[in-house]
């Protein structure tokens, strides 16, 4: 795919790495409302859930809260992503962590990804009375979010740990200054926002860089930045990430996901 802008002459020698890294997301624009419908798309507020099931849990046994509702049916398509059904993000309202474990990323102690590839928009099948949800201490936003979704394209962000062998290639102590090449970068190509697939931005660095995690390949999910216009807020202005393997996103296997998040 090839680049609509004029790069910065820094930048230019890298134009064919950058232009095959471009891949497609789904961006998403949140707006305060409340009185969302249970299988609505969403950020916060009350989420899809068959009476029939179980209600997910922290390790405490405290019902978690949603963080995020994602009704395919409404967004635009990804290769690889569902096209229909309804994908939820959990975490724990009694945690200052928000519910990730920073020594093992897929532990789902304090969050939870649920899939549900069927949607009754029947609220006689659905929970209804919300009750039992206890009084949170600690959540990254305040008020529900009815979401947007456009299809975008970008290309790999600067602190996705995969950018270096992407765009720099070989020879990077030989060619021009790094330093002013990821400045560059970073300004051409911003990745902040709230944003499905593609890739992922971070305030400090790529948890996926770990020897544990990286050889698994692991791609962006999800992605919830903080938002002021939505109230959303992740410690001092930071960034939730969740993250994925490609063979357990073309299963529909929400059961290994990675979940981090950072501040500067």
């Amino acid at each position: 795919m090839k680049l609509d802008i004029d790069l910065p002459e820094v930048l230019i020698a890298f134009k064919k790495n950058i232009e095959a890294s471009i891949k497609p997301f789904i961006e998403i624009k949140a707006s305060q409302e409340e009185n969302l419908l249970l299988w609505q798309s969403k950020f916060g507020g009350l989420p899809y859930f068959p009476k029939d099931l179980e209600y997910p849990k922290d390790a405490k046994g405290q019902p978690m809260f949603l963080l995020a509702q994602i009704n395919f049916a409404e967004s635009p398509k990804l290769e690889k992503f569902p096209k229909a059904g309804i994908l939820q993000f959990y975490i724990s309202g009694g945690d200052d962590l928000y519910g990730a474990i920073l020594e093992d990323l897929g532990k789902q102690d304090g969050f939870r990804v649920l899939y549900f590839p069927e949607v009754f928009e029947d609220e006689s099948k659905l929970i209804t009375d919300f009750g039992f949800l206890p009084e949170p201490d600690m959540l990254p936003f305040g008020k529900s979010c009815s979401l947007k979704f456009s299809l975008k394209h970008a290309p790999v962000t600067a602190n996705d740990y995969q950018f270096e062998s992407l765009v720099i290639g070989q020879g990077a102590d030989s060619g021009p200054d790094i330093d002013k090449v990821y400045s560059e970068y970073e300004t051409t190509f911003p990745a902040y926002g709230h944003r499905i697939g593609g890739y992922p931005y971070f305030t400090q660095s790529d948890p996926r860089n770990d020897e544990k995690y990286k050889n698994q390949q692991y791609v962006l999910l999800f992605q919830m930045d903080s938002d002021e216009e939505a109230g959303i807020l992740w410690g001092d202005v930071g960034v939730g990430n969740f993250f994925i393997t490609e063979q357990d996103l073309q299963k529909k296997d929400f059961s290994r996901v990675l979940y981090s998040w950072d501040c500067g």
